[in-house]
């Protein structure tokens, strides 16, 4: 096998079998020898991983490895007492004030850069929920080797046990709550390597720092089985998720970088739980209230996180009623915030929307600054796939259809097959909506309960749809606690048992 050692610009890379990208100039300038090249065998897309980087993600992994194997030694009470003391640190002012700090540089630098910081402010809000999580597990029971199921054979017993996985891999944008709730895979005796972009890195360096490494070392607890790679380059992330030694590679945020990293995990063979694309729906039935539909309208847009409301189905037997009462509820969520909604219309929709709204032009509060733009705009049918990543202005998308049957339709075509909500008083109407639609969350009222800390009081790790297939053996949210394996263990007691 001969290394690579330089690219040359042009040079051809085969990938997907039948497909051929080319290396650009930057990438050929760039590559040197002891780097590495990762091609997405999906795309083309070539990814370069400098030896620098790739050196310190092996080293992070190899001590998560170490970590994991001196982990299995330690008591569940170690593990509980480590989840106490990292919780007390974080409610310490005088630790939380260095982490505040560093927190301002982190907030400063992503402003002066033009990033949103709407989910990097660590307030006091953001800690309580960090210190509740972690307090939750403390409390939380192990369920390292907990008798799953007994066989009995003559001469011979088959128990089966849950044991963890091994060294679970998170790599996350721009919150800094995640590094904390994400050690939760310690209840069950994984350990963790964190990769963290670059807005909040300063932020989960500090908390390292002052908090999750006094409370291992006070727990008795290995170092590495939690590692935080301290680089800001995405290629690290791209190395970590080429690991083949991680046993789960987890991605947190949106776009086409989460289904990059996604890719590289799952052509190394390692299992991924992605949560790329959000934004949910809501359907209005055929026996619709508009009291209810407002009410799951207006709370589904408090804020944007992946169970925001994106996309808004509406009968067109009900859109002379309902789409008011919609469009009010929108407009209220905007007042809140001291803003104006965005609305994008379905073409063959446009009739039951004010004309007036494709004409008027305000100001919409983006992640790059204001921008002028009309309330309203025409939306082509495929684009209902757009999870529209809106900073302070509500912003959904519309679309008028004759039957519910049609809006399910809708969702399974385009929609990132996440969360789905059907406003219906007819029990029957909602048993044919359940059956047909392709999401792991279904409700009949407000989005937003799609959290694992809302809905099951866990701290959730990470939320998938089923836009790249079902899940195997779980549900789509991924807590702590479910990142387990199963071992079996034979108990012969007669020793003359043979087959």
């Amino acid at each position: 096998m001969i290394p690579l050692t330089t690219l040359a610009a042009g040079q051809p890379i085969v990938f997907g079998g039948d497909r051929v990208a080319e290396v650009t100039s930057e990438l050929a300038a760039a590559f040197k020898a002891g780097d590495q090249l990762i091609v997405v065998q999906d795309t083309g897309d070539l990814l370069h991983i400098p030896a620098g980087e790739y050196r310190m993600v092996d080293a992070a992994v190899s001590a998560a490895i170490d970590g994991f194997v001196e982990l299995a030694r330690c008591s569940d009470d170690q593990i509980s007492d480590f989840f106490a003391r990292f919780g007390a640190l974080l409610a310490n002012d005088e630790v939380f004030s260095a982490i505040i700090e560093a927190n301002v540089d982190d907030i400063e630098s992503a402003r002066s850069r033009g990033r949103s910081t709407t989910r990097l402010e660590v307030g006091a809000t953001m800690r309580s929920d960090m210190i509740a999580g972690l307090m939750g597990w403390q409390r939380a029971t192990s369920g390292r080797n907990a008798l799953v199921e007994m066989v009995d054979h003559t001469g011979w017993q088959l128990e089966a046990r849950r044991a963890p996985l091994g060294v679970v891999a998170f790599v996350f944008e721009g919150r800094p709550n995640v590094f904390a709730d994400a050690c939760g895979v310690l209840r069950s005796g994984n350990t963790v390597v964190f990769r963290i972009g670059s807005d909040a890195l300063g932020t989960a360096s500090a908390i390292v720092e002052h908090a999750l490494r006094p409370a291992l070392e006070g727990a008795g607890l290995p170092l590495g089985a939690v590692q935080l790679v301290e680089s800001s380059a995405r290629s690290a992330g791209h190395a970590l998720f080429s690991d083949r030694r991680l046993a789960l590679a987890v991605a947190r945020g949106s776009g086409a970088a989460v289904a990059q990293l996604g890719a590289v995990a799952s052509q190394a063979g390692i299992p991924v739980s992605l949560h790329g694309t959000g934004g949910a729906w809501i359907m209005a039935g055929q026996s619709c209230d508009p009291s209810e539909l407002r009410a799951a309208v207006r709370h589904s847009l408090d804020r944007k996180v992946c169970n925001t409301l994106n996309c808004l189905v509406i009968l067109r037997c009900n859109a002379e009623v309902l789409v008011p009462v919609a469009l009010d509820a929108v407009r209220d969520a905007a007042d809140v915030r001291n803003t104006h909604a965005r609305l994008h219309v379905v073409e063959g929709s446009q009739e039951f929307v004010p004309a007036e709204l494709f004409e008027t032009s305000v100001t919409i509060d983006r992640a790059g600054g204001p921008s002028n733009e009309t309330l309203a705009s025409v939306l082509s049918e495929t684009d209902l796939a757009v999870e529209w990543e809106w900073e302070n202005s509500p912003e959904i998308s519309l679309v008028v259809v004759d039957a519910i049957d049609d809006g399910v339709d809708l969702f399974n075509r385009h929609s990132p097959h996440f969360v789905a909500s059907l406003i219906s008083v007819d029990p029957v109407e909602h048993e044919r909506f359940y059956e047909a639609v392709d999401a792991p969350f279904v409700g009949n009222g407000f989005t937003r309960w799609v959290d694992g800390q809302y809905a099951l009081d866990k701290p959730e790790l990470g939320l998938s749809n089923w836009q790249g297939g079902r899940m195997l053996g779980r549900g789509g949210i991924l807590s702590g606690d479910s990142v387990h394996t199963v071992r079996y263990r034979a108990i012969v007691s007669d020793p003359t048992t043979h087959r």
